[in-house]
């Protein structure tokens, strides 16, 4: 430029007045009720803490409705819930909630420790409620969290809080202990099918679900799959342990591996990992634990546990047969065929599979399934089996080991008798046929009403309920029916199958998948005219093809 300075302007502040007048304002806020609500919260179930919670309730509605300068908003009360976390606490919750609606100006609450005890939590949401233009009034420590310095006292108090807390989640970890090294189980009936607490206030065994009990164990050995007994339960109407129509294959195997069933107990089998977080992990030895033998009446007998254990774990670590471009794993169990699980190659120990052949007419046969998937580069001599004569080598084995050993001829007879026999409930049907009945008699009541000039002797919902009750029963006798009917046949089929074993002679017994489970651990193929069945009892008989 040409040098010149530009001139410096004077600074001038100017006032802008307030648009509201503070006199008049604060007039307003002194006249404003402020929304008020409470909280309240017991920390146990025990018939004093609920008597406290009412008593809280009460004192807080009445206080509340008391003062002028406060409107009653309502009263959030969580009973036998802990204050070391927030997450359960419905009610503290829903709180939060209206205070972010702009519902709640006031929160009054006995104490920090009532409030949360987990000095985060409380932090936490103090913080959000100020942001919020929500105070809270900490009655037991006089303090309110909108004023300066509040959050200093809020920390201590809430530390302190927390200690506590910790202090009685030690105690009663040491209070568990020490029942456990004395033996003490707790028992939850309610989740624990086939026991109820008897008059001495033990366990004591609920007959009719109990044999729901043994039904699934029995099921199980005869080689039904968990889906399997599932469906099988709820077809009969069988209620699961919470009363459920609906079975969860999670709870068959919990009730098949539960200890309990044998009248023994482990205890510590899970533990806390802290009082705060409240997860609960499995005690894979972090924790001591105990085992207690015959502590209780035992459903299901040793043996029985202990077969069905050693089956479980056979089905968990079933190996998985390989298939061009997959990985090995394990195997999924399936109870359709038994020879899927029993049947091995005797060249490579690769698994067989079923197989159907339409070369030359329709035929069912069994393959290597290496030979299968990879040709003779992973099993040369592998031989292609028939299904028939599979199976009559299989059972043929079997009657020359019954005729050798009398007590597997015994099995064998059990478990033909336990495979076949349907399960069928005559004072069910009974009581079916007897509500038919029932409904019946009311419908003729209805129609008379109606023919003497009563039109409002009919009611259509009442009508339309009876009659869809009525089809419901009505089906269910069909189905019993059914069952009958297949009884009979069965009762022919068992007899015939027990003569052939009594008599053991020459003719061929009928192929059966249920006996082979029962009492075969594994056929080995040898080759096209040999393959090796071997027993549960550890026997081994060479089967002609």
């Amino acid at each position: 430029m040409n040098g010149a300075v530009s001139e410096v302007r004077q600074k001038t502040v100017r006032v802008i007045p307030p648009k509201v007048d503070p006199i008049l304002a604060k007039l307003r806020d002194e006249a404003k009720q402020l929304r008020t609500v409470a909280y309240c919260r017991v920390s146990t179930k025990q018939e004093e803490q609920l008597n406290s919670y009412d008593t809280q309730v009460k004192y807080y509605t009445e206080k509340i409705n008391a003062e002028p300068k406060w409107k009653f908003a309502g009263i959030y009360a969580d009973k036998g819930i802990s204050g070391t976390s927030v997450k359960k606490r419905d009610e503290f919750n829903r709180m939060i909630r209206a205070c972010k609606r702009r519902s709640v100006d006031l929160i009054l609450t006995k104490s920090i420790s009532r409030f949360a005890r987990n000095t985060v939590d409380c932090l936490k949401y103090v913080r959000l409620l100020r942001e919020l233009n929500v105070d809270v009034y900490f009655e037991e420590q006089g303090i309110h969290s909108n004023q300066p310095g509040a959050e200093f006292y809020i920390t201590i108090y809430g530390s302190l809080a927390q200690s506590e807390s910790e202090n009685i989640s030690a105690n009663v970890r040491w209070g568990k202990e020490q029942s456990a090294k004395q033996g003490k189980v707790i028992f939850q009936y309610q989740s624990l099918l086939g026991y109820r607490r008897g008059a001495d206030g033990q366990p004591e065994i609920d007959e009719k679900e109990a044999e729901t009990v043994r039904l699934i164990y029995r099921r199980y050995l005869m080689g039904d799959s968990l889906r399997g007994i599932a469906d099988r339960l709820e077809h009969q109407g069988i209620l699961s342990p919470k009363g459920k129509s609906t079975w969860d294959i999670s709870t068959i195997r919990s009730i098949l591996s539960n200890e309990k069933y044998k009248g023994d107990a482990i205890l510590n089998k899970t533990y806390t990992v802290d009082c705060i977080s409240k997860k609960v992990r499995q005690n894979n030895g972090e924790r001591p634990m105990y085992y207690v033998e015959h502590n209780h009446p035992a459903i299901i007998d040793p043996d029985t546990f202990g077969r069905v254990q050693e089956e479980l774990a056979r089905r968990a670590g079933k190996p998985k047969t390989k298939q061009v471009g997959t990985k090995t794993g394990m195997g999924k169990y399936s109870s359709k065929y038994a020879l899927t699980d029993l049947l091995v190659c005797g060249e490579c120990g690769t698994p067989y599979r079923r197989c159907t052949w339409t070369a030359g007419g329709k035929r069912i046969v069994w393959r290597c399934i290496s030979r299968l998937d990879y040709g003779k580069r992973k099993c040369q001599h592998s031989p292609t089996l028939e299904e028939g004569n599979l199976q009559e080598a299989i059972m043929e084995a079997l009657l020359t080991h019954a005729r050798e050993r009398r007590e597997v001829l015994q099995t064998l007879k059990t478990h033909i008798r336990t495979g076949l026999e349907p399960e069928t409930d005559s004072n069910e049907t009974m009581t079916a046929r007897l509500r038919i009945a029932e409904i019946d008699r009311q419908f003729q009541a209805m129609l008379a009403g109606i023919s003497a000039g009563d039109e409002d002797s009919m009611d259509e919902t009442a009508v339309a309920a009876l009659m869809q009750e009525k089809r419901a029963l009505q089906d269910k006798l069909i189905a019993a029916q059914a069952v009958t009917s297949q009884k009979a046949e069965t009762q022919n089929r068992l007899k015939e199958l027990s003569e052939i074993l009594d008599t053991i002679q020459s003719r061929p017994m009928p192929y059966d998948d249920s006996l082979v489970r029962q009492t075969v651990a594994g056929v080995i193929v040898d080759s096209k005219e040999q393959i090796r069945v071997v027993f549960k009892d550890g026997v081994t008989v060479v089967g002609r093809l």
